[in-house]
């Protein structure tokens, strides 16, 4: 795909305060010859300056544009100055080109567009709606962050953390920008894009984690930062081998791994950061570390699940491979008319048998869709119910699935009533060629915020009627996830060194479950109603299931308790080696470990009194 965004290298010659509202202060002039008024000592006292925030352009503690060039020449170059990605749409900014911006309003919608700018994200609200492809809208660069460091060896991470530390500028991470809770965007930051850090080695037969004296048997991966799902997938299947992955196919290995990730793998073997044998990091210190179950134990254990851009940037990692074995693949969808008083009881007991199949080896994506068009027709005929992909490993007949749902869907036919039952089964030779047909499309381009919780067996099966009424509140918006990403695999794993920093919750987990809410852009009114309204719909599951938690990568950026929601028990050890690791607060984010000392006021990082 062919990218609309400009951005510019260093040395040319870039305004000092380039963030401050460049659309608006410089229409129309060559890059490099707009300067940009120092603030006045007031505002620097009241903004920036002090040494409780962090350093802002136009603040005394900002470098000077020669101190970035010097920053661009020990990166051979690979300083950013990014562009806003919209600004090709927008007539009154020197990037404006009206023959370009249809495309771009095209390609917005693409995650492939995202994942391949230095600076967006795939879902607008994280970069403040500040440069939408629309020329009716604002455009600066306020939303972004000032610099990228566009790196490919893990020198050129070293070297961007230390800068940051150095001068006291916010620091932040991107790998893909597939990130539901923002935490790759911000203001006013020096941004490390881990991107093109690419390469895949495969390891046939076994791994020797490095300063071990030991030899895991089994195959292997190793695999450089920017690489993605859909690359991982690809490359393992030409050995017939798997790895245990998200669905998006620009997820990317980074923050998904340190966020513990979920997979429809996971029911079988475990979640992906139980897969992981060794790491190499660049922690905020500037020190590159390898992580194993040999040394540097205690980040080899929080890097695996602890959460994204907090410990240390990963440069590679290195992950077991499974055989990519037969599926079984079921499509399937049940409904009613959306007036059924008895349509969510339906639902609410097929849930309750998610244990049931994820035990007897199902896993999948089941969705609840309350009061919708019904997707078989066009009628327009609202109806509520359940629609989904389910598979099973290592077999070609679809009688092995079919025998365990059958009589699901029979007792809800026989108890409920008018219900419309469609299914499909489809054969696929292995796990790699179900994946090119079934990934998520992963929609971007638009506003969004979620809220989760994982479900354990109690929550799901002990009080019917408390289910049913909650699944019925979580789905108040029109639609819910209900995953089958959890159980035996999960369970009963047994990560390399003991245990990984994933939330213990989901060691008895079954259903990771997500409501999302879109809302219209730069509508502060509709922002605050959307983010209420995920709170709203988890406070129910939260009712339900008090004591489990939510999944960090798919989850509230608002959520109350974060750090007991997110981490269990495991968020004390996680904080006392955060402050070990990052004593002075380089990698800061939201919501992520150690974060307490420090707080976003508009677009500002200041400490907290």
């Amino acid at each position: 795909m062919t990218s609309h965004v400009k951005w510019h290298t260093l040395p040319h010659v870039i305004p000092r305060d380039t963030n401050l509202h460049l659309s608006l202060a410089c229409p129309k002039v060559p890059i490099g010859s707009c300067r940009y008024p120092r603030l006045s000592a007031q505002v620097r006292g009241t903004r920036a300056a002090a040494p409780s925030c962090k350093a802002v352009p136009g603040s005394d503690a900002w470098p000077s544009l020669e101190i970035w060039s010097q920053l661009n020449q020990s990166l051979d170059g690979r300083l950013l100055h990014p562009t806003p990605p919209g600004a090709v749409c927008h007539p009154g900014h020197d990037s404006y080109n009206a023959a370009e911006c249809p495309s771009l309003q095209t390609s917005w919608f693409s995650e492939f567009f995202h994942t391949n700018d230095p600076v967006s994200a795939e879902w607008n609200n994280w970069n403040n709606d500040t440069c939408l492809p629309d020329p009716r809208a604002p455009c600066s660069s306020v939303g972004y962050p000032v610099y990228v460091v566009n790196a490919t060896t893990p020198q050129h991470v070293k070297t961007g953390i230390n800068f940051a530390r150095a001068h006291n500028i916010r620091l932040i991470v991107k790998n893909s920008g597939h990130d539901y809770v923002g935490r790759s965007s911000a203001s006013n930051a020096l941004s490390i894009w881990v991107h093109h850090m690419r390469g895949i080695q495969f390891h046939e037969s076994s791994f020797s984690p490095q300063g071990c004296n030991l030899t895991i048997a089994g195959a292997a991966i190793t695999a450089a930062a920017g690489t993605q799902m859909l690359e991982a997938y690809r490359a393992t299947a030409l050995h017939n081998q798997t790895v245990v992955g998200g669905n998006g196919r620009t997820v990317a290995l980074g923050g998904f791994i340190t966020g513990a990730g979920h997979s429809i793998l996971s029911p079988h073997y475990g979640m992906a950061a139980d897969q992981v044998l060794e790491m190499e990091i660049v922690t905020p210190t500037g020190n590159i570390l390898t992580l194993n179950e040999c040394q540097n134990t205690d980040l080899f254990w929080a890097m695996r699940g602890g959460g994204g851009s907090t410990f240390g940037v990963m440069t590679s990692v290195t992950l077991k491979t499974i055989p990519s074995l037969e599926v079984m693949s079921l499509d399937f969808q049940f409904s009613t008319a959306a007036d059924n008083p008895l349509a969510f009881n339906a639902i609410a007991y097929f849930v309750s048998q998610f244990p049931y199949l994820a035990d007897s080896g199902v896993s999948g994506y089941p969705i609840i869709f309350k009061s919708s068009p019904d997707p078989t027709t066009a009628s327009g005929r609202l109806v509520s119910g359940m629609i989904g992909k389910l598979v099973m490993l290592d077999t070609r007949n679809a009688s092995d699935v079919l025998t365990r749902l059958d009589p699901l869907f029979a007792h809800v036919n026989s108890t409920f009533g008018e219900f419309i039952f469609t299914s499909n089964a489809t054969y696929y030779h292995s796990f790699g060629a179900w994946y090119e047909e079934n990934f998520d499309p992963s929609p971007a381009g638009y506003e969004s915020v979620m809220g989760s919780r994982l479900l354990d067996q109690q929550a799901l099966t002990a009080n019917i009627t408390a289910t049913k009424i909650a699944l019925e509140k979580f789905a108040a918006g029109g639609q819910a996830t209900v995953y089958i990403v959890s159980g035996k695999g999960v369970h009963n794993a047994q990560p390399r060194g003991g245990s990984t920093a994933a939330n213990p919750a989901w060691r008895r987990t079954y259903v990771h479950a997500t409501a999302s809410v879109a809302f219209a852009p730069l509508n502060a009114t509709a922002k605050t109603a959307a983010i209420a309204a995920t709170d709203r719909f988890a406070a129910a599951l939260r009712e339900l299931s008090p004591n489990t938690g939510a999944y960090v990568n798919e989850a509230n950026r608002y959520e109350p308790d974060w750090q007991a929601t997110f981490w269990g028990d495991n968020y004390p050890r996680l904080l006392q080696i955060k402050r070990t690791v990052d004593p002075d607060d380089v990698l800061w984010c939201m919501p992520c470990v150690g974060n307490e000392r420090w707080e976003e006021v508009d677009d500002l990082l200041c400490r907290v009194d």
